[in-house]
């Protein structure tokens, strides 16, 4: 499972300086931030829809919305944890509207795609459809769960910086990692239970 970039690639002087020009509507300073927090955005929309191509429409549609917010934005928040919290509502109104069985299509057949490019030795196969199962299994964790999970997990944010997010505090957030992951452990453990041995 590819494990997520840091919440704050760059930072400093060079980012404030960024912002403000990005403030002002100067399109080239703001491409220079997007280019900073593609991968970050990107890999978050991923894991929350399950599927690539509209990760990368959601992940677009979070820069845009940020781009038009800029002027609200205050220097007193962090802007990688202001972006995060735009894209993360941008994946939560997608999931809202799309019906639950198109999302399970989406999410087998990312899967299986996996399966067919993995055109290596039975060991390395296996791996990938642990992996594979993993990734599904993520996806059918209820929403709060599957938010809170990827956000430490995956992305390795702190709790405080989940905080900061998702705007629920961390203790609500510790019992829906913790339950999450306990959810993630009886599937694995089934699974894994049901595989034939792989041949040394």
């Amino acid at each position: 499972m590819m494990v997520g970039m840091p919440l704050e690639p760059h930072g400093g002087v060079d980012e404030a300086r960024l912002i403000a020009l990005s403030q002002k509507q100067d399109h080239e300073a703001f491409g220079q931030l997007v280019d900073r927090y593609a991968t970050v955005v990107n890999s978050l929309a991923y894991r929350m829809v399950g599927n690539r191509t509209d990760a990368e429409d959601l992940a677009q549609e979070a820069f845009i919305a940020a781009f038009k917010a800029l002027p609200t934005f205050r220097a007193e928040a962090k802007f990688s944890t202001w972006l995060y919290r735009i894209a993360a509502n941008k994946c939560k109104d997608w999931l809202r509207a799309k019906r639950p069985e198109q999302l399970d299509l989406d999410v087998d057949t990312v899967a299986d795609e996996h399966v067919v490019e993995a055109r290596t030795p039975e060991r390395i196969l296996s791996q990938q459809q642990v992996a594979d199962h993993l990734d599904r299994a993520i996806q059918r964790l209820p929403p709060l769960y599957r938010e809170a999970f990827i956000m430490k997990h995956v992305e390795g944010l702190s709790y405080e910086e989940m905080e900061q997010v998702l705007g629920v505090s961390g203790d609500t957030l510790k019992m829906r990692v913790y339950k999450g992951r306990v959810q993630l452990s009886r599937e694995l453990a089934e699974f894994n239970d049901s595989r034939p041995p792989v041949a040394r």
